[in-house]
């Protein structure tokens, strides 16, 4: 898809946005499960300024920090519903633990993330500040995250998921 680009490949793109007088919008995160909590959070996010491009988090460093079972979707599954929205620009790959290498190349107008963060908890937010940006904090929609979802479906069917096949007469897939 053309909207998935490499680090290289966004700095020039977003130079020329930026040297015409765009505002890009940044975001970042692992996406693992899209919902409807996703979506919501990234046409607010694009709504504040002339481009979105979102940085997904690798396999790798999501493991790192939600553990062995994590993702359930692989990277360029997720990267790829990422781009097929409306709202989103540009999706790229980052596998370090903060998108931090790929804003200080970038330099975005307008750093977001939802509302189950503060600006305290985003080491991003000063280099932002720090070369005159903004970091947004949006809405967020309660019970609504990858996370929840997860919680769910094992609660509803726990250890009694079959690997194949169906559950209570549903097709799985």
């Amino acid at each position: 898809m053309d909207k998935i680009k490499t680090a290289d490949e966004l700095v020039a793109l977003i130079k020329l946005r930026q040297e015409g007088g765009e505002k890009i919008v940044f975001t970042n995160g692992v996406f693992d499960i899209l919902h409807v909590g996703h979506i919501r959070y990234l046409a607010e996010a694009r709504a504040l300024g002339d481009g979105l491009l979102i940085a997904v988090n690798a396999d790798e460093s999501v493991r790192s920090f939600k553990g062995d079972l994590r993702p359930i979707v692989p990277l360029d599954e997720r990267m790829e519903m990422l781009a097929a929205l409306a709202c989103v620009d540009y999706v790229a790959q980052f596998s370090t633990r903060t998108p931090t290498p790929l804003i200080e190349r970038i330099h975005p107008a307008i750093y977001v993330k939802g509302g189950d963060y503060t600006e305290a908890d985003l080491p991003e937010a000063a280099i932002v500040r720090g070369y005159g940006g903004d970091v947004r904090i949006l809405s967020l929609v309660p019970g609504r995250s990858s996370t929840n979802i997860i919680s769910r479906i094992c609660a509803a069917y726990g250890p009694d998921l079959p690997a194949t096949g169906s559950v209570n007469g549903l097709a799985k897939g």
